[in-house]
């Protein structure tokens, strides 16, 4: 791949993976990896449409991608209630004039999105065509995100996945670990369920399509099949679930010397701001068919994530 790849957002999970990933496929003493990065200061996702449009078309002229990777969002769930707008300008706005500008230039891109955009109720994983119905802010601006890019009509491939851990930023993995040595006993949600999804899987996957999503072909010859398309970790779990194998798996590596007591507790003994989906299962059986490639089994990311911790994250 002679021309660059360009990713949107710098300080994210995945922006941050993205990055990693891409100086660890090249090795130490290798020339730097084909990627432009750019997010605030010098690009801000939340300016007017009159200032950024101008900004987009400038960074797509001056470094004239082979692709455009888009890790950036507003992910703050709760506070997006009470700042609609931002979220809305990030998440949506942005968005829109992002795919427009690389459908213009036929551009691929590839976005990210989540499971917040379904309702969460019903039994059964969620599939890419099942009708969507967010309960909140941050789910109406991710959805309305996911319209526009459709709208701009350039290739693009859309990868939902859920319930985000890594090495960076607030998640669950490092409020479990906070807590867990703070407290002696947790209180932790057990009637939702989902995917947990590592920033590194979803990094590795996405630099894995770059290549053949560039030129538009498979390795198998097919034409590339732009889309939408749900990823996300293996085997579904609820929170309480999820922070007994956080507790156990950092017990073994000696990031805690005691696990807290937990008591599983319904979604409405926590209540949030923002409303959450009981059902946050994602069926990713289009994608590993699709593609060939397989969905990450979390509680492997998980030992691999806590491994990388030198101490309390």
């Amino acid at each position: 791949m002679s021309s660059p790849l360009l990713l949107i957002g710098r300080q994210g999970q995945v922006a941050s993976a993205l990055r990693r990933c891409m100086i660890q496929r090249h090795g130490p003493g290798l020339p730097p990896p084909p990627l432009v990065v750019a997010g605030r200061p010098e690009l801000d996702l939340a300016a007017p449409v009159t200032e950024l449009a101008p900004q987009l078309a400038a960074l797509l002229d001056g470094h004239r991608p082979a692709l455009v990777l888009n890790a950036a969002a507003y992910t703050a769930v709760d506070r997006a209630e009470t700042e609609s707008e931002l979220a809305h300008a990030i998440n949506a706005t942005a968005v829109g004039l992002l795919a427009a500008a690389c459908a213009q230039r036929n551009l691929p891109l590839l976005h990210l999105s989540t499971d917040y955009v379904f309702a969460g109720g019903g039994e059964r994983p969620w599939q890419e065509d099942d009708p969507t119905g967010p309960l909140g802010v941050y789910g109406a601006s991710k959805l309305a995100g996911e319209q526009a890019l459709r709208a701009a009509g350039g290739p693009h491939l859309l990868l939902r996945v859920s319930w985000v851990f890594g090495l960076e930023g607030a998640n669950f993995v490092r409020t479990m670990l906070r807590l867990g040595a703070e407290r002696p006993a947790l209180s932790v949600v057990a009637d939702q369920s989902g995917g947990p999804t590592s920033a590194e899987a979803i990094a590795r996957t996405l630099l894995t399509l770059a290549e053949p999503a560039s030129v538009g072909v498979l390795p198998d010859g097919r034409p590339f099949p732009w889309g939408t398309y749900h990823y996300s970790g293996q085997p579904a779990v609820s929170w309480h679930g999820f922070a007994a194998e956080i507790f156990r798996q950092a017990l073994e590596l000696g990031l805690l010397t005691r696990a807290p007591e937990l008591s599983a507790i319904p979604t409405s003994a926590y209540p949030t701001p923002a409303a959450r989906p009981a059902n946050s299962r994602l069926d990713g059986s289009r994608f590993q068919s699709t593609f060939g490639l397989p969905l990450p089994d979390w509680r492997e990311d998980l030992r691999q994530c806590l491994s990388a911790w030198d101490g309390e994250p």
